[in-house]
């Protein structure tokens, strides 16, 4: 169930700005007041920004500052398994010595990597597809009214970001892996 004060990406950027456009006043002025609004406005976008990207993997659930968990799609999985089962049988093929293992190890690591890469795509686009659908949707039933569709699409948006999150999650991991 989404509520009014998750924090969002937008929100972080219009604070940040806000806060850089203060300090830029503050730097003519010479106002320590102005000073301090600005690095207020500055710390307070930063804080939403690491909200915003908080998110947290338990098995194929994703679940984000929102609240709202999301689950992997299928290929996702079935590719990280399949990398696992791969690297085990390269570990084992190596240790007896036996090539063909390896290779069979090799061979369905690397499809797991594949289908784990095309599972992130899918849920990266479905995750964008949904945000876009909730704050449009939400927008639209603001100006009429309908507070049951607001909610409705808060929760699409909510679920987008959390899936999205949840790929971002994943490549970071990746990433530092292979540092």
């Amino acid at each position: 169930m989404s509520s009014q004060d998750n924090t969002s990406t937008l929100q972080s950027v219009v604070d940040t700005a806000t806060g850089y456009i203060n300090s830029g006043i503050a730097a003519v002025t010479g106002s320590a007041g102005d000073q301090a609004n600005a690095d207020h406005y500055k710390a307070k976008g930063e804080a939403e920004s690491d909200l915003s990207h908080a998110a947290a993997k338990a098995g194929p659930f994703t679940i984000s500052s929102t609240g709202a968990p999301a689950k992997d799609n299928s290929d996702r999985t079935q590719g990280q398994w399949d990398q696992t089962i791969g690297s085990a049988k390269e570990t084992v093929g190596n240790l007896l010595g036996n090539e063909n293992l390896k290779q069979q190890g090799r061979e369905q690591n690397l499809q797991g990597q594949g289908q784990e890469a095309k599972g992130q795509l899918s849920d990266l686009g479905k995750g964008i597809s949904d945000r876009v659908q909730g704050a449009v949707g939400g927008a639209a039933a603001a100006l009429t009214g309908d507070r049951a569709q607001q909610e409705k699409y808060a929760d699409i948006h909510d679920e987008g970001k959390t899936r999205q999150r949840g790929v971002e999650l994943d490549l970071d991991k990746q990433a530092a892996a292979q540092k």
